[in-house]
């Protein structure tokens, strides 16, 4: 229930921001490049010494309270565009706000369903999770979008505040069992800090499997930063879609959502975690290259929607694979700080991304900016393919027993 409510929050958020500064207050392709690159600027800062102190403390209630920080940021749009102070660097504090919670919040929620789940059931969690959302995401653009034209983007962040801190009253009910790594006798959870962090950089930079994921999901999220900088411009801009419009053909994520919950799994235990990876980087690039080439009118705004499907769609075969991937071969008490490292190491390249996709959105053209995010996807899927250890991973691999072994010595320490 947490999951389809925060779902429904997350849509109204996804539109009604972008389309706050696109449409309110005239941003520029560089200026919502800005705004996507300030909300990934905590990734970089906070993932890394999150990671460490997620493994000290009770993941549950940073989930609570990232939900109604959250809530909180939201509100204040809308007050700050009544009292008339609503500006780009208002946007951007709340940006910076939105991925400081995403940081510290989002690895605890990933965290936590690892406590409740079976390690070699990960696969179908994680698509039975997706699965989960997939109404709000059906229909959430469209109530979202119906809500933008009716009040405007600013007034329908109240709508997605009361829906986030209901989410988070539902998470504040649950029990969940959780395990921490043990505190050194009189210690407090920042003792050996900085020994605990070098550790858990170096077991993900060291483990092959994670390595090589964290530098494709880089690549793969710099294209995707490249097109979600612009898409909101090009839908308003290029295609001439309304509010209303560009909610419509949101409510394509979920479809590709559906799609993707329900054949990922089937198609992960076909072919293996590793070739479905690389499926669902082919299925995202197609669908921005099909937007870039696609004309104005119904046929662009079909496109458009098709294009958003793809995303969804391919994303769910991405990161279900991803994310069971890395935590099966991660030891327990290296969770926190696993989930940390591989969100930093794969988002590296995404601000930049952003940056790139504004300046080339400003300065060449939206339609270039996707048609860059496609290419780029084409080479990555080519590089993928080649690498045997992805090409050939057809079952999740278990925890090194030296690792495990590491990792029980070093919380034995504390």
């Amino acid at each position: 229930m947490s999951i389809l409510t925060a779902s429904f929050g997350n849509q109204v958020m996804m539109l009604a921001l972008p389309l706050t500064a696109a449409v309110l207050l005239q941003a520029t392709p560089t200026q919502m490049g800005l705004l996507t690159a300030i909300e990934l600027l905590p990734f970089l800062l906070l993932s890394l010494p999150s990671g460490v102190w997620l493994d000290r403390v009770r993941k549950l209630p940073v989930y609570v309270v990232g939900e109604v920080m959250m809530a909180v940021a939201a509100l204040s749009v809308p007050l700050a565009w009544w009292m008339g102070w609503l500006t780009m660097p208002w946007l951007y504090v709340v940006g910076f706000v939105l991925g400081t919670v995403h940081t510290v919040s989002g690895s605890a929620a990933q965290i936590v369903l690892t406590q409740v789940v079976p390690r070699e059931r990960l696969v179908e969690a994680h698509a039975k999770n997706a699965l989960a959302s997939s109404g709000a995401e059906v229909l959430g653009p469209g109530f979202a979008g119906f809500l933008i034209k009716l009040f405007g983007g600013p007034l329908a962040l109240v709508v997605n505040a009361v829906l986030l801190l209901a989410s988070a009253g539902i998470l504040k009910g649950l029990n969940v069992q959780e395990r921490r790594q043990p505190l050194p006798e009189g210690g407090s959870v920042w003792s050996g800090f900085w020994p605990d962090l070098v550790a858990g950089l170096r077991f993900g930079m060291r483990q092959l499997v994670l390595g090589t994921l964290a530098v494709l999901m880089a690549v793969g999220q710099m294209a995707h930063y490249m097109a979600l900088t612009v898409q909101i411009l090009f839908a308003t801009r290029t295609l001439g879609m309304t509010e209303q419009q560009v909610g419509l053909t949101y409510m394509g994520m979920g479809l590709g959502t559906i799609v993707g919950s329900v054949l990922g799994r089937r198609v992960s235990a076909r072919i293996g975690p590793g070739p479905c990876l690389v499926v669902g980087f082919a299925i995202v690039g197609f669908g921005w290259g099909l937007a870039a080439l696609a004309p104005e009118g119904a046929l662009g705004i079909a496109a458009f929607a098709f294009m958003m499907m793809s995303f969804s769609s391919g994303a769910i075969f991405i990161f279900i694979n991803f994310l069971a991937l890395r935590q099966a071969v991660t030891p327990e008490p290296l969770l926190g700080r696993m989930t940390s490292t591989m969100r930093w190491l794969s988002l590296l390249a995404a601000a930049p991304g952003a940056l790139l996709g504004g300046w080339l959105g400003e300065h060449v053209g939206l339609r270039s900016a996707l048609g860059a995010a496609a290419g780029r996807s084409a080479v990555l899927v080519i590089v993928a393919w080649r690498l045997p250890r992805i090409r050939t991973l057809r079952v999740l691999p278990s925890p090194d027993p030296r690792d495990e072994a590491a990792a029980a010595a070093g919380a034995a320490r504390g």
